[in-house]
């Protein structure tokens, strides 16, 4: 399986009209890839918390349909990232949109973990509550967004649910970067899964970006990291790895915690 994250750029001299149409193109440029993945509000920043209520749209709405178009375009599976959705009810919301190769949308997920501590994307935005999973050919794919990844309770709930590759989109800051990569690795070993995280580059409203998209296989083992700057991140990786490390080294059978009846 071959996937590109592409580690965007989000400056603050780009328009968000101008910056969707770059992305399109850059999505488009993946020929040959299986899964293409964008990071967190790109279409903003993740930390321009001033700009969500007006850049937010309708799940369905600029960002979808030039990331649907991208998609069949391109013949592949993409995780578009996530935008601020404003949803039925009013409310804002950080929303992950997933393509299938013919361009459908084939999930969406609203980020449940919002960070700020009472600040920011905490007050701004309402909170998901829905794990998502979704098939692809060679593998299920676990959805989470950011700060997601700071809470094991959720990659273990997707494993429950099927998933054996986590993809994880983000807008990470630099100041905490040696996080990104440790819990990164850490929801891997643990859940015997590979992780895909891709985060940004530039600033968000001033807030310097981690960059460092990372992929893990199922032992901790970094299969390939991308560096500060806007690049795209290609690793081909067999999926079937999972199932092979959970066979090999069963620990996932040893779970007593957290199941609905301990075993004895």
């Amino acid at each position: 399986m071959r996937a590109s994250l592409i580690q965007i750029a989000v400056n603050e001299d780009e328009t968000v009209e101008a910056r969707r149409a770059r992305v399109a193109a850059l999505v488009r440029a993946q020929a040959g890839a299986d899964l293409v993945v964008l990071p967190e509000l790109w279409t903003t920043g993740a930390f321009a918390f001033e700009e969500f209520g007006t850049a937010a749209e309708p799940l369905r709405g600029p960002t979808h349909e030039a990331m649907a178009a991208a998609a069949s375009d391109t013949g592949a599976w993409l995780h578009a990232g996530s935008v601020p959705e404003r949803g039925p009810d009013g409310r804002l919301y950080n929303t992950s949109l997933l393509y299938s190769p013919s361009g459908d949308l084939a999930a969406s997920y609203r980020k449940i973990h919002r960070f700020g501590f009472d600040k920011g994307e905490a007050v701004l935005m309402g909170a998901g509550h829905e794990p998502v999973t979704v098939r692809l050919p060679d593998t299920t794919v676990g959805v989470a967004t950011c700060y997601d990844l700071r809470f094991p309770e959720l990659f273990r709930t997707l494993v429950d649910a099927g998933a054996e590759t986590f993809v994880v989109p983000a807008g990470w800051p630099e100041r905490r970067r040696s996080h990104w990569t440790l819990l990164a690795q850490a929801r891997a070993v643990e859940n015997q899964a590979f992780v895909l995280a891709c985060g940004t580059a530039g600033a968000h409203a001033g807030v310097p970006q981690a960059g460092h998209s990372i992929v893990v296989d199922p032992w901790g083992e970094v299969l390939a990291q991308a560096g500060a700057g806007e690049e795209v991140l290609t690793v081909e990786f067999d999926p079937a790895g999972a199932a092979r490390t959970r066979e090999q080294f069963p620990a996932l059978k040893d779970r007593v915690l957290g199941l609905e009846t301990p075993r004895r």
